[in-house]
Order: C-alpha cells, then sequence, then structure tokens
C-alpha cells in the first residue's frame, strides 16, 4: 500500500524572514535618499530667497552709491543713507535693538561699526513682498534676514538669523551659501 503523502506549497519561514528583512533596507535607502532630496530642497529654496534679496537691495545701494557721489559731502552722504529707507526697504537696526545679539552670534565682522554706521537692516516678511518676494518669511520663526550695505563700495551682504545647517555647520550668509548645491 502506497501512502498518499500531501506536498504542501507555501512559503517557509525563512523566505518570510528574508523578504522582510529585504524590504527594511529598501525602505531605509529610499527614507535616506527622499530625507537627502528634501534638505537640497530646502537649500536651494534658502539660497533663491536670499540671492532674490540681494539682487533687489543691490538696487538700493547702487542708487545710494549714485547719490553720494565722487566727492561726497554731508548732504551727499544723508541723501544716500535716505536712499536705503522707506516702505519695503528693512528696519534700520540700532544698538537697542534685541535683534542685536543674534546678529553678533553670527559671527559678523565689524558689526559695532556698521551699526554706528548705519549699514545694517532687517527685513520683514512685509518687506520682502514689498520688494516682490512673494512666500518667503522673515521672522523669529524662519529666522529674519539682515541686509548689510557698504554704500561707496555698491555691495550688500545677505543673513539670516537662524542660518542653515550644512554638514553640522550653521552658515548664516549668502556668501557661505553660494555655491553649494547639495547637502
Amino acid at each position: 500500500m502506497i501512502k498518499n503523502i500531501k506536498k504542501e506549497n507555501g512559503i517557509t519561514l525563512v523566505a518570510l524572514v528574508i523578504t522582510i528583512i529585504l524590504m527594511l533596507i529598501l525602505a531605509t535607502v529610499t527614507i535616506n535618499i527622499g530625507k537627502g532630496q528634501i534638505l537640497n530642497a530646502h537649500l536651494q529654496n534658502y539660497k533663491t530667497n536670499m540671492l532674490l534679496i540681494e539682487a533687489k537691495a543691490k538696487e538700493y545701494v547702487e542708487k545710494a552709491s549714485f547719490n553720494l557721489g565722487v566727492n561726497p559731502t554731508d548732504e551727499t552722504r544723508q541723501n544716500a543713507q535716505n536712499e536705503l529707507q522707506g516702505e519695503g526697504k528693512g528696519t534700520l537696526v540700532t544698538t537697542s535693538d534685541s535683534i542685536i545679539n543674534d546678529i553678533k552670534a553670527m559671527g559678523v565682522a565689524d558689526i559695532d561699526t556698521q551699526i554706528s554706521d548705519k549699514n545694517v537692516y532687517k527685513l520683514s516678511t512685509s518687506d520682502l513682498e514689498k520688494m516682490g518676494i512673494n512666500g518667503a518669511k522673515s521672522d523669529e520663526e524662519e529666522g529674519y534676514y539682515i541686509l548689510i550695505y557698504n554704500i561707496p563700495e555698491s555691495t550688500v551682504k545677505v543673513y539670516n538669523t537662524l542660518g542653515f545647517n550644512i554638514n553640522n555647520e550653521i552658515k548664516y550668509c549668502l556668501d557661505d551659501i553660494r555655491e553649494i548645491d547639495e547637502v
């Protein structure tokens, strides 16, 4: 008499464990790639906002430099300084402002002189909108954008008080992230 042995077809426990391990590895790799892509997108957005702010601020500083003239007088200096002030151009930072400690913490060189020369401005979100930069925020939560003008040389530096973490180093200035494309 021959016994009928019923052969069961199914997945073995070993095959199931191997499949789960492979799926976990794939999920981990996918999540890490996704996090990197999101971080790079945030970097590009941050950098784009700073570049747009720099371009608009350069318009202001170039006009101020033009008003300064070749042989500056007290009157032309005041006219140049007035060009940097006004609606949508930021708020002049003084030594009594609460943001001064944040600016000093960013390591800005010679900040006290810059402030006394009336070269440092804080932008609000409404200032950014008036500059034509919509969707960007400049506040306590997102970090304030700071402009430091140099009228005689027609240059401007753009900072953000929160900065951007790149390889465990915080970069506050546009000049520090200008050439970085990926984190």
